[in-house]
């Protein structure tokens, strides 16, 4: 054998061209993959996720096998334990890899003197992103994102944006329509592999996430072809009609390696140059790629690994029964969110952020105990995509370093942008009364709470001012207690 470098490829990094993999060749490298126990078991982790990392793992091995690198595809203990055994095969041979994507990840190569290269499955590296972060006074994302459209040259026309402005988010906030006829869900056929799989977790896939870089490719042209003209108006719509709406559910495939941000982004632009596709429905996907998703990944990895320990509003209630059995709530929103999480281990960023975030910050859950949640039950869930999401945006545990407001709301909200509310028992319009809804309740509650902490920030004044104005705020007091009670008992 003549192979001179042994290449560790992890779960998340599976594209051959990225990566430790870019440069590599079937004549002096040789592949291992590792199923560590530890991934598999040392969580209460979804078994849709656990099936779609494994399954992928396992189909991107066979994939490079077919192309001519040998792989050892090994199951053990833990990660390392896993490389070591390999290494004991091929004492010879270095271990390379790329930069992880996790801080625990990248120690645990460091401290072995794996020898690592950057890690190029975003579009913005964590050097470059340091230069951006380390000149602002304040880290808002649209300054990030326009700098990126600039940089990218993306939806620019002669310096300046496409259509006349850098978002246009103000045309994609329409609730659900009426009886309005959505395309049908997109299914994936299951081969041996996902069998294979399927059977050793004893979990029956929904056939929803494709496993192969073949179904993800044949997700983004469904996407492209089926939703992205109509994506934008209605990405922040919630309904029980259709659980994915218009959203394209590319962030696994985008997060696990199978896809790369740059395909994704310009086979989105190819698509729009064609004419038939409105720029709020373009600008608002490209944003959630070139924007947001590299904004967090960015910010995960300026702010550092103590960041998730934050706790700045010191909340210390425990989970609640209903994020982990939606029969233990008669909230309908609540309970529809989280049986669609049950059901298949994703729900849209507007169910994540204002029902289950907003829940778990206006009832002061703590949040490291839900974020290790958020982990456990989303298919597409990183440690570098949930901590800046639950720590920063969801639960404002950071104190403002990320958002300048809490994300709260009550019942109207939820009411004025999904169809969750009209066969609900509880009234979203009522903040006491046993019919009160939880969230307009526990809305003015928190305000209350927290009035010391929020009463200097100029972007809270109109909710504080509009505190100020309850004459019912004792009602709205004791009403709280009695939901907060229910809630920790799993009985509203």
């Amino acid at each position: 054998m003549n192979k001179s470098r042994l290449l560790y490829v992890p779960f998340d990094q599976l594209n051959e061209n990225y990566g430790i993999l870019k440069n590599s060749s079937p004549a002096t490298d040789l592949i291992v993959m590792v199923e560590s126990l530890r991934m598999t078991t040392g969580r209460n982790w979804h078994p849709e996720k656990l099936y779609f990392l494994i399954s992928s793992a396992r189909h991107f091995a066979q994939h490079l096998e077919n192309i001519g690198f040998q792989v050892e595809y090994i199951k053990s203990k833990t990660t390392l334990t896993g490389i070591k055994e390999v290494q004991a095969k091929y004492p010879n041979l270095t271990v390379h890899a790329t930069e992880s994507s996790s801080y625990r990840g990248n120690r645990i190569l460091q401290d072995h003197n794996v020898q690592l290269v950057p890690n190029d499955f975003f579009l913005t590296s964590r050097f470059d992103f340091n230069l951006w972060a380390s000149n602002q006074k304040s880290f808002i994302m649209e300054n990030f994102y326009r700098a990126q459209r600039i940089r990218l040259d993306v939806l620019i026309e002669n310096g300046k944006p496409t259509g006349g402005n850098w978002n246009f988010d103000k045309d994609n906030r329409l609730p659900p329509p009426k009886n309005y006829d959505w395309p049908a869900y997109l299914e994936h056929q299951l081969d041996e592999i996902d069998l294979e799989v399927s059977i050793e977790l004893s979990h029956t896939p929904s056939k929803i996430w494709a496993t192969t870089r073949t179904g993800a490719v044949r997700q983004l042209t469904n996407f492209l072809t089926n939703h992205f003209a109509d994506f934008g108006p209605l990405e922040d719509a919630m309904t029980t009609q259709n659980w994915s709406l218009h959203h394209s559910l590319l962030s696994p495939y985008l997060n696990n390696g199978i896809l790369h941000p740059s395909e994704v982004v310009e086979a989105a632009l190819d698509v729009y140059r064609k004419g038939n596709i409105p720029i709020a429905s373009c600008e608002g996907f490209i944003r959630q790629i070139i924007g947001w998703r590299e904004y967090v990944n960015g910010m995960y990895w300026y702010l550092g690994e103590d960041y998730r320990d934050s706790n700045n509003l010191n909340s210390r209630r425990q989970l609640l029964p209903l994020f982990m059995d939606s029969s233990k709530t008669s909230m309908n929103c609540v309970k529809q969110t989280v049986f669609d999480i049950e059901q298949r281990a994703w729900v849209h960023h507007i169910p994540r952020l204002m029902i289950l975030s907003n829940l778990a910050l206006l009832t002061g859950i703590n949040p490291q105990v839900f974020l290790d949640w958020m982990r456990e039950v989303f298919i597409d869930a990183a440690d570098w995509v949930m901590v800046p999401n639950v720590i920063g945006m969801g639960l404002h545990a950071d104190g403002g370093q990320m958002m300048t407001k809490p994300y709260i709301a009550g019942g109207s909200y939820i009411s004025r942008m999904s169809d969750y509310c009209k066969n609900c028992h509880f009234d979203p319009k009522k903040r006491t009364g046993d019919d009160a809804c939880p969230f307009t309740t526990l809305y003015w509650d928190f305000l209350d709470r927290h009035l010391d902490t929020f009463k200097s920030n100029h972007r809270m004044f109109q909710q504080n001012n509009g505190l100020k104005k309850l004459k019912d705020l004792p009602e709205v007091r004791k009403r709280a207690l009695k939901v907060l009670k229910n809630l920790d008992a799993g009985t509203i």
